[in-house]
């Protein structure tokens, strides 16, 4: 029998041969590969600046700090998220204001953010999810008429766009994260943009432990923390880079196999869907289970007896026990509730065939027919 994991990264012996180069020049940090793809790393998604950092959650972290964001602020953003998103706010000690999200896109809903507003709210948290942007010409109508910052969690939507503009180009900053599964990676690692040279100085400065370029070895003039990339991520990354185009293609070509494939179980799934004026470099392929009397997570037990490794994508939240003791209440948010209970990720990543694709989606036919 077949295995078929969620998730895989694409290495190739390029990548292999860029961080083999990094590893023998003996600066295994702080060294010119991170300058390297800062530099490129900004011109490809279209920013001024890029500041390579050990992950996507330590650039949501500095992000909010370099806005100001603070004790007492509240932060408007999805519960449909990796929780990281909401945990960095709660990092600067402000609080997580919930807006529930779009049933078709699961990207928060933007008809439903003023309600939200009040004089505590400082900004504005978009989470562009499973590779489409989220809605920013509304969003960023809403924060200029609000006064209000706009922070874009990225971290799996690289190169997609919105209206003909990329997302990370909207807020005053941006975060992207290139952990294993996502559309480029680094094992871990993120990277925070910016045409704001403000932002950028503050934000190098804050991922090495507060120390500025032009102090002296071990003087520091803020609290700081060790938010750094590593010089071989930074040449994995620099080297996955100029691949992009070839990455963002083939998740492209996969994610079309499977709408093709999956067409027969109209009935039994909603396939993703794309937003109007928006473009998907496919994070996840995501379906959603129409009758939840098929139960979701024994589906995902069966499906993987027979090979087929998938997962909830994405619980909601404001649900899981830490939030609930803050005080979030179950019934909030109730399209992202409802959208948690049906969701899961099919096995995508490059590799997998055409061929694939069809007997992923057999199997999941055969199970769900089987489980009526």
């Amino acid at each position: 029998m077949k295995h078929y994991p969620t998730a895989r990264p694409h290495i190739t012996k390029w990548d292999e041969r860029h961080v083999l180069e990094a590893l023998r020049s003996g600066i295994l940090s702080i060294g010119p590969y991170i300058e390297k793809f800062e530099k490129k790393f900004a011109r490809v998604v279209g920013t001024k600046y890029a500041c390579a950092v050990s992950s996507g959650t330590a650039g949501l972290h500095l992000a909010l700090i370099a806005a100001g964001i603070g004790k007492g602020d509240e932060v408007i953003t999805t519960p449909f998220s990796f929780v990281a998103s909401a945990n960095a706010i709660l990092y600067v000690g402000a609080k997580p204001v919930f807006v529930d999200i779009d049933p078709v896109t699961y990207n928060i809903d933007p008809a439903k953010i003023e309600a939200r507003i009040t004089k505590r709210t400082k900004a504005i948290m978009p989470v562009h999810i499973f590779g489409q942007p989220a809605q920013m010409d509304a969003i960023m109508n809403i924060a200029k008429k609000h006064k209000l910052v706009v922070i874009e969690d990225a971290c799996e939507s690289l190169l997609s766009t919105f209206n003909g503009k990329r997302a990370g180009t909207f807020g005053q900053s941006a975060v992207f994260a290139f952990y294993a599964n996502k559309q480029m990676t680094t094992g871990e690692g993120g990277m925070l943009v910016t045409d704001d040279k403000r932002i950028d100085a503050l934000c190098r400065s804050l991922r090495n432990q507060g120390r500025a370029p032009n102090m002296q070895w071990l003087d520091h003039d803020r609290l700081g923390y060790n938010y750094r990339m590593d010089e071989m991520s930074a040449a994995l990354g620099l080297s996955q880079l100029k691949n992009i185009k070839f990455l963002i293609r083939k998740r492209r070509e996969l994610a079309g196999w499977y709408t093709k494939a999956l067409a027969p179980l109209s009935h039994l799934v909603t396939v993703p869907k794309t937003a109007r004026k928006a473009t998907n470099t496919w994070f996840v392929y995501v379906i959603a289970l129409k009758n939840a009397k098929l139960g979701r997570d024994a589906l995902i037990e069966k499906l993987k007896k027979r090979g087929v490794h998938t997962r909830p994508y994405l619980p909601s939240i404001h649900l899981f026990k830490f939030y609930r003791s803050l005080g979030y209440k179950k019934d909030a948010c109730p399209v992202s509730v409802a959208t948690s209970k049906r969701t899961l990720a099919l096995p995508f990543y490059i590799g997998l065939t055409k061929r694939d694709v069809a007997c992923i989606a057999k199997i999941l036919k055969d199970t769900m027919t089987n489980a009526i």
